[in-house]
């Protein structure tokens, strides 16, 4: 690990003036950062440790949803009652990822942009444009089982890790940010990712600097609510495939829906595809089918991560099946 300066930030715009630095990156948690930094791969300068700032609380909003601090650690939001009981699919999302002991530590807005688990990013003896702009992307013909199959470029493929992230997605989260000049804005979840095109490295829209303070959630939607997580072993495992459901029924025919899968895609990935394909559907197999194959359309494998595309069609089956009752 290279040497660094550490701060402590005693309060919102002075840490995000110190991060804005080119060589400063904030941390909470550090369950990625750290590991980051062991590989080398992560070489900041400086750390701005925003631990201490008043960003760890889950708050009522006036609309009936909810407001998430960014330094809310997974584990208490997803033993948090509120959400079990109103965002149960949030609560199921958190509690597929990592291990007991990670979640303890992690927080909603370092989950939010942790970096990918692709292990051409990872191995700093191979050419990969995230790590360094330029190199050349080594999972293009390399071993690609766990990269992208949606909307990636052939200068990245590769898939962004979280489970929380696909959850939200799917609840139509808003992220609340501070600029270093004090300007808030908010950003749909949908719109913080940039997609990889010729700038992998550039992963969000967040400017240097730029401190995700908290996500807001609407009031609950209505249906029930699954999330699906396929991987290799029962627990600390990244997602293959994961389908995150939200279906309101009626008289056996699709009122509403919303479809979000993670492991497929440089973000968590909506669905309008396949939710215009559920809207109105009867709650048959061939409809919960139709359905997987209109959200997988233009999914292209790299040959490793060819078996993904039929794994997600079958995901997102059996998610609404379990949302329907129908297994």
């Amino acid at each position: 690990m290279k040497p660094f300066s550490y701060e402590r930030a005693s309060g919102v715009a002075a840490a995000c003036a110190s991060a804005a630095e080119p060589t400063a990156k904030f941390i909470a948690g550090g369950t990625n950062l750290i590991d980051l930094m062991k590989l080398q791969i992560e070489t900041p300068a400086h750390l701005v440790d925003i631990g201490a700032l008043p960003l760890g609380d889950i708050e009522e909003t006036q609309n009936g949803g909810l407001r998430i601090g960014a330094l809310v650690t997974n584990s208490a939001l997803a033993a948090d009652m509120r959400v079990r009981r109103r965002y149960p699919l949030l609560s199921q999302a958190v509690l597929a990822g990592a291990s007991t002991q990670l979640r303890n530590k992690a927080t909603t807005g370092g989950n939010l942009l942790q970096r990918t688990r692709c292990p051409y990013f990872y191995d700093t003896s191979k050419p990969c444009n995230k790590r360094v702009p330029g190199s050349g992307c080594a999972a293009m013909a390399g071993f690609n089982r766990m990269n992208a199959v949606l909307d990636v470029s052939d200068n990245c493929i590769a898939a962004h890790a979280s489970d929380m992230a696909v959850a939200m997605t799917a609840l139509d989260a808003q992220i609340e940010t501070v600029a270093r000049d004090g300007t808030a804005r908010t950003i749909p979840i949908d719109a913080l990712y940039r997609a990889p095109a010729d700038t992998p490295h550039i992963e969000t829209v967040l400017a240097p600097g730029e401190l995700i303070r908290s996500v807001r959630l609407p009031p609950p939607p209505p249906g029930r609510q699954v999330y699906r997580k396929v991987r290799d072993r029962a627990s600390f495992a990244f997602a293959l495939v994961s389908a995150a459901v939200v279906l309101a029924t009626d008289n056996g025919r699709v009122r509403a829906a919303r479809v979000a899968f993670g492991g497929l895609s440089y973000k968590p990935w909506r669905s309008a595809d396949a939710e215009a394909a559920l809207s109105g559907a009867t709650l048959t197999r061939a409809s919960y089918d139709a359905a997987g194959t209109a959200a997988l359309k233009s999914a292209h494998g790299y040959g490793h991560n060819d078996f993904k595309i039929p794994l997600a069609q079958r995901t997102l089956r059996a998610a609404l099946a379990e949302a329907t009752g129908t297994i």
